[in-house]
């Protein structure tokens, strides 16, 4: 097949490899990211009429593009860290010099972050190291169509101001180009597919390579479309249109760290309203049952942010949990990001424990199942389907126990029915419509899950009683 921009958009977009990251509006300004009516970023041109492309702008778009790239994410990494001394490797991690689990005790970063204030922190001591002169992170968006968006922090109040995790669709193109425009040294904190894909526009960039001195990594279960904060603000009384602000993880004192509630405020009988109410009493509180999830998220196979000088994640793990300040789990990578740990835990800033790479892994282990190990069903069922699928180091296969392919199969029509089930609810302005319409999905992945927890049960009760 002959490359043109329309066959790469085909197998990109069409197919739901598209991670909206905005690296293609990077790499060539014919191109822009625009939200579509489901709440997700996808590039479109500019103008329509121009689209046509050279061949070395067709290449350049291919290697910035992760689904499209000739490297993949342990090529990255390789080429980053492999020659760093005492550097180990792990296939579940990565590249990694240190392991942590624990939290900030310097001042509010805790408090104001999602779960122990690493992020924050870390930005704060770049920018204090004079390491950096600008942070890109997520910010509250002034524009109507979205409520977060990347932008430029440059003092230590504005990186606190954008602390905390999003749970909504952000493009970075406009803070790229920014950086470009304007010298100065930069970190950049992102999900895995959006630091992947700023050193893929890094290889093809000197400039970016230059100036993007520090990358932060989220662990991500998958991406969401704006649409999900709307739904858990609509469960609260605030009409879809009406919601102005969202804390997706507001602590709950006294509660474990994995029960938390959102803080949505907005118009609600003409009245502006902030309300607080425990995700357990919300529709789209079981991340597995992937309410409103971006399609690509079921396409990568990078869980610990792989390409990231320092990858941050909950400590999902019952040793603690049961703290409702939150912890994180840090792997870190660099050699700075490992000195300003090392420093913040001899000053007493920073109080963690150093862990092995087993309980790192056992923090995320059934996010690493469903995202690298699962993969390779979806991907066999994309084929069988008769789809073009990326290049992925997990293969196609579908060898996998029957409950776990249901379990796929449930999440998938989950997926892809929703977004449209949700149009129509706002269109009726009934929110009990769309709760209606999505039972029978939901009721079936419950069941399912219910079933698999009985034979297990029964399975563990025989084996004692022998």
């Amino acid at each position: 097949m002959v490359e043109t921009f329309s066959t790469m958009y085909h197998q990109l977009v069409d197919n739901h490899y598209d991670f909206g990251t905005g690296s293609w509006a990077v790499a060539n300004n014919k191109i822009q990211m625009k939200l579509d009516q489901y709440g997700e970023y996808h590039p479109y041109l500019v103008d329509p009429k121009k689209s046509e492309f050279s061949e070395s702008e067709l290449t350049t778009l291919k290697e910035t593009c992760l689904s499209l790239s000739s490297k993949n994410e342990a090529d990255i990494s390789k080429e980053l860290y492999a020659q760093i001394p005492h550097i180990h490797y792990n296939q579940q991690l990565g590249y990694y010099s240190d392991l942590y689990v624990g939290h900030v005790t310097e001042g509010d970063f805790r408090a104001n972050g999602s779960s122990g204030g690493f992020g924050t922190w870390i930005f704060k001591e770049l920018l204090a190291n004079h390491e950096i002169d600008g942070v890109l992170h997520i910010k509250p968006s002034n524009k109507p169509d979205k409520l977060f968006e990347y932008g430029i922090s440059r003092t230590v109040d504005e990186i606190i101001a954008g602390a905390k995790t999003k749970y909504y669709p952000v493009e970075y193109s406009e803070v790229i180009k920014t950086v470009k425009q304007q010298p100065g040294k930069y970190a950049i904190i992102g999900l895995p597919s959006y630091i992947m894909e700023i050193r893929l526009l890094a290889d093809q960039d000197p400039i970016l390579k230059e100036r993007i001195k520090y990358t932060i990594g989220l662990v991500c279960g998958h991406q969401k479309s704006t649409k999900f904060a709307e739904f858990l603000a609509w469960q609260c009384g605030i009409q879809p249109g009406d919601l102005k602000t969202i804390n997706f993880r507001k602590k709950l004192p006294d509660a474990p760290a994995s029960q938390y509630a959102i803080e949505v405020t907005g118009t609600i009988n003409g009245e502006e309203k902030s309300i607080v109410k425990p995700m357990k009493e919300l529709v789209g509180r079981d991340w597995g049952e992937a309410l409103f999830k971006v399609r690509a998220s079921d396409f990568t196979d990078d869980v610990m942010n792989e390409t990231a000088d320092v990858t941050l994640g909950d400590a999902w793990l019952p040793e603690y949990t049961s703290d409702s300040k939150g912890n994180n789990v840090i792997i870190v990578r660099h050699p700075v990001i490992k000195a300003i740990i090392e420093a913040g835990i001899k000053d007493g800033k920073v109080k963690v424990d150093k862990v092995d790479a087993a309980t790192i892994f056992r923090s995320q282990s059934s996010h690493y199942r469903h995202t690298r190990v699962e993969l390779g069903y979806r991907l066999y069922k994309q084929i069988k389907a008769g789809h073009w699928v990326p290049q992925k180091r997990t293969q196609p296969s579908k060898n996998f126990p029957w409950h776990r392919r249901k379990i796929q199969d449930e999440r998938e029509a989950i997926c892809l029915k929703v977004p449209e089930m949700y149009l129509k609810a706002v269109a009726k302005n009934d929110l009990n419509y769309f709760l209606q319409e999505i039972k029978p999905l939901r009721n079936a992945y419950q069941k399912l899950y219910r079933n698999i927890h009985r034979v297990k049960r029964v399975t563990q009760l025989l084996h004692l009683k022998k």
